[in-house]
């Protein structure tokens, strides 16, 4: 399968601040790549490094298979980009803040603006002002200027920051359309974890401007699985038996003391016995489904680990 994006060891320093460091990350074609980790993780830093907005202080980027960087500038008119705020003109209609960006990109014929406008949902309402424009229009009206010119490429930060359950809804729906029958690539950050769980086919999770890991939706499923969480009476001393006599590396502590146990390796009666014989008292234990959020988390603490 064919890489839209790839880097290696790609890095963006700020002065005395590191956003991205020797990041690998590989983007291929028909994926919607979901970008996940904290503000400052380095995710806006990465769309703006593959956007041509920023340039890298060390490492390579390749776009559409091309590192030069005046072929990149070209192969970007295949790419639409929203990153930050949809930029448009708040005194112009819908429909002229379209036609706007349409002869900005060099975009023959005014066709195209109708059926972008069909495909986000705002044909009807062409002739509003931007002003007068509700969020999630305004994300929608952002994601139609981004469409325009049917880009193969998207580059998404936030899209459904700040909308109302409807209006997430609507954005996913179409994102997910998108990437099924115009068979655009999508990279998209959000923290909303759940969302990116319906819609992402590949995570990267990010920290700090490191990438702790690059998984498949499939591959985050079957390594995730289940987990048995257990409140204990001596939370320190249940982690040490879980390490060293049942031999459990996969599990979290909680700022509670919940702990959690990652596709427990025996059956649920042993950890309970294993507690009871070594004197720690269980005060409560259930099976739950691992989440995508449970996932992350657990990366970020089995990092502080290895710090």
């Amino acid at each position: 399968m064919e890489n839209i994006i790839e880097t290696k060891n790609l890095t963006k320093q700020y002065k005395d601040c590191t956003a991205l460091e020797h990041a690998d990350i590989i983007v291929q074609r028909g994926e919607i790549y979901g970008l996940i980790g904290a503000n400052g993780a380095g995710k806006t830093t990465f769309l703006k490094l593959v956007a041509g907005q920023s340039f890298p202080t060390k490492g390579e980027l390749m776009l559409f298979g091309t590192h030069e960087q005046k072929e990149q500038e070209r192969q970007r008119k295949r790419t639409g980009v929203i990153i930050e705020q949809p930029g448009f003109y708040p005194q112009l209609s819908i429909e002229q803040n379209m036609e706007y960006y349409r002869i900005q990109k060099g975009i023959p014929g005014k066709r195209a603006i109708e059926e972008t406008l069909k495909l986000v949902g705002l044909w009807d309402v062409r002739k509003k002002k931007g002003k007068t424009l509700s969020l999630g229009m305004k994300q929608r009206l952002g994601l139609g200027i981004a469409l325009i010119g049917e880009p193969e490429l998207l580059l998404l930060d936030e899209p459904i920051n700040g909308l109302d359950p409807a209006g997430i809804i609507e954005i996913r729906n179409l994102l997910r359309r998108l990437n099924q029958e115009k068979h655009i690539t999508i990279v998209i950050s959000s923290h909303i974890l759940s969302e990116l769980e319906q819609l992402a086919t590949t995570y990267g999770f990010l920290e700090k401007g490191h990438l702790m890991e690059q998984i498949s939706a499939r591959a985050l499923q079957e390594k995730c699985g289940n987990y048995l969480e257990m409140k204990v009476t001596d939370t320190e001393r249940f982690t040490v038996l879980l390490e060293k006599q049942m031999s459990h590396d996969r599990y979290l502590v909680l700022e509670d003391g919940t702990v959690r146990i990652f596709n427990p390796g025996q059956e649920v009666e042993r950890y309970s016995a294993a507690a009871g014989k070594n004197g720690i008292g269980i005060l409560s234990m259930a099976m739950k489904q691992c989440t995508l959020e449970d996932y992350y988390m657990n990366l970020k603490e089995e990092g502080k680990k290895h710090a």
